[in-house]
């Protein structure tokens, strides 16, 4: 027999009764009744129940005086379980094993918290003992479906033809979205490496060497800020790329891609395909923001030329953003308080509203301040039926958006107008390639600058720069954004002169992308392609709410892997090796009630300080 085992503890079933068995495996829970000691043994592959009798004294003693989590090694026989003692829970619900031997493998300590039931315990505890946390049912179930998900992913790529190709860690830095997480040379003093924020530019070299589709389940690193569907320092996402293709062509694949793996691991939750192609002019409308989760089955519409000039000052000469909630106008006035709480929130000052009478009379808090004509063409632009309520948000066009959004969905949520257990897709098109910026008034990208505009060198040269459309795109799903894409400008032309509209000179250009300028000239084909992002993919699949919970080893929010240490500080003697000298900011004290804020505001603004100001094509699920 083996040295360990003979079975996995989830395997053995009825039809091994009377076998002797050799099983190891994690000491996960423990019962005595009666003078009979249960244990539930634990490993990779499941769980089974063991059973020591009240004779068996020195075994008996073993295994209660060690710790849960102890790993143990026991031979034993399979028995069928008592008709009434049969737990259909487990797949091994009709056996226990019988103990005749044990041997301790490794012995636990106390353990920090409780493995075999969701306690409570909060994110840093189990970030620092995450070894322990991923023995959790829910924690190993989701890295068992994040390999699952990736060796998926792999398949059906190389499925469709692309072949899977590694771009460098180690190269140079570039002005990005993001901070680069830099690597100090020990050769080149005075010089660094930068880790990749996406392997952006290396595929598109591909492309122009001639490899016509590649992929990669490729690690990218930015040093940014976490929050809920990003995790800081590093990701991972499916880099695609593809030559000789038009954006359908890459919606095409992708579709195929997303559709078949979120199927394939969605228990049973519908994809919803074709994907629709949503102009992002029409998403802000529409949704209030360019990641519509589609789940929710009301829109936003603009309703400000209605109240232009109106004698409703709260409205007039404001934009104005309704939304029509059906069979609605019976809620009680508690609803209508809680979504005016909701909005505020949100960064609202409050929610005006209005319920449509079964006369088509409005009532509410401002039906009195709407003239006749208001009520007319409002009731004709939402097409609002008897029965429906009425949200309304006025201000500036972005406040309202952001506000509106949130509302969208809260009041679907609310109302029945939402669908659960369905993935809904879309992709955002038509990106506007430029923008002012407020308070400046220069003409700035609004996405990414190194994708081909709509109409090409043409359009930059006789269109207004804000009316020029990109062939750039985002994937949404259930109202989190999976990836940007673009298809590529190749051409160095149309990159000088995009550039240039932008406030760019030619030699800047030359100085900050000459590595790809230069592949430029000698031949690119036509390119284009996307990065979905890996940890975004599974926080989805596995109906999590926060990515740390897809991800193996996370730092936490502030950027620390408190199970390793890390950062960590180094010695002088390896500093001199990297020719490098620390200049530390100065310490700040604490307050008397152990507060960090001001040493957190003084980071972030440094952090501001040094933030580059130029563009790069890096994109992914945080490259927004």
């Amino acid at each position: 027999m083996h040295r360990y085992r003979s079975h996995t503890c989830g395997e053995l079933r009825a039809s091994d009764v009377g076998r002797d068995v050799r099983l190891s495996g994690w000491l996960h829970n423990r019962r005595n009744l009666g003078g009979i000691l249960f244990i539930d043994l634990r490993d990779h592959h499941g769980i089974v129940q063991l059973v020591i009798r009240p004779e068996q004294t020195a075994v008996n003693e073993r295994l209660t005086a060690l710790s849960k989590e102890s790993v143990v090694r026991i031979d034993g026989q399979v028995v069928a379980r008592g008709a009434s003692n049969v737990n259909p829970e487990l797949p091994t619900g009709d056996i226990e094993i019988e103990v005749g031997e044990v041997e301790v493998l490794g012995a636990a300590e106390q353990i920090p918290f409780t493995i075999n039931a969701d306690d409570g315990v909060n994110e840093e505890r189990r970030l620092e003992y995450r070894f322990l946390d991923l023995r959790r049912e829910r924690m190993h179930r989701n890295i068992m479906l994040r390999s699952s998900v990736i060796s998926s992913l792999r398949r059906r790529m190389t499925g469709l033809g692309f072949n899977e190709m590694a771009t460098p860690i180690l190269s140079a830095t570039s002005p990005e979205g993001a901070r680069d997480f830099l690597v100090p040379s020990r050769l080149h003093a005075g010089r660094f490496y930068a880790l990749p924020q996406a392997p952006q530019q290396f595929k598109q070299l591909l492309m122009i060497a001639g490899f016509d589709r590649y992929f990669q389940i490729a690690p990218c690193f930015r040093d940014e800020d976490a929050r809920a569907d990003r995790s800081p320092g590093e990701f991972y996402q499916l880099d695609v790329e593809m030559s000789f293709v038009e954006q359908e062509d890459v919606f095409q694949v992708i579709e195929k891609v997303m559709n078949d793996v979120f199927e394939e691991f969605g228990r049973g939750r519908h994809v919803t395909s074709p994907f629709p192609r949503i102009p992002f002019r029409e998403a802000i409308v529409k949704y209030g923001t360019d990641k519509p989760d589609l789940r929710a089955e009301l829109e936003l519409v603009d309703v400000s030329q209605i109240f232009a000039g109106s004698g409703f000052k709260a409205f007039a000469d404001k934009h104005v953003r309704a939304l029509a909630v059906p069979d609605t106008a019976g809620q009680s006035r508690k609803f209508f308080d809680q979504m005016g709480e909701f909005a505020q929130e949100h960064g609202a000052k409050g929610l005006a509203w209005v319920r449509v009478g079964d006369d088509a009379k409005l009532t509410g808090p401002i039906a009195k301040f709407l003239s006749e004509a208001d009520v007319s063409a409002l009731l004709s632009a939402l097409n609002a039926k008897p029965g429906t309520s009425v949200f309304f948000g006025a201000g500036e066009f972005d406040e309202v958006s952001k506000i509106m959004s949130a509302v969208r969905v809260e009041a679907a949520r609310r109302t029945g107008h939402f669908v659960d257990d369905v993935f809904r897709f879309c992709w955002i098109v038509d990106f506007p390639m430029f923008e002012k910026d407020e308070e400046t008034g220069k003409i700035e990208f609004s996405h990414n600058p190194f994708s081909m505009p709509q109409g090409g060198l043409e359009a930059l040269r006789t269109k207004d720069p804000l009316d020029v459309l990109a062939w750039q795109y985002d994937i949404v799903c259930n109202g989190v954004e999976l990836s940007s894409g673009a298809i590529r400008n190749h051409e160095p032309e149309i990159m000088f002169e995009a550039f240039g509209i932008a406030g760019y000179t030619h030699d800047e250009v030359e100085r900050e992308f000459g590595g790809m300028l230069r592949a430029f000239r000698f031949g690119a084909p036509p390119h284009g392609g996307i990065a979905p992002g890996v940890d975004r993919i599974v926080m989805l699949l596995a109906d999590e709410p926060n990515i740390r919970e897809t991800i193996a080893f996370p730092l936490n929010g502030n950027a620390q892997d408190l199970l390793m240490g890390a950062p960590s500080e180094v010695d002088e003697s390896r500093l001199r090796e990297l020719h490098l000298s620390l200049r530390k900011p100065p310490q700040v004290k604490q307050s008397a009630e152990g507060s960090t804020a001001a040493s957190g505001a003084a980071s972030n603004a440094a952090s501001d300080a040094a933030s580059p100001a130029a563009p790069s094509p890096a994109e992914g699920p945080a490259a927004g």
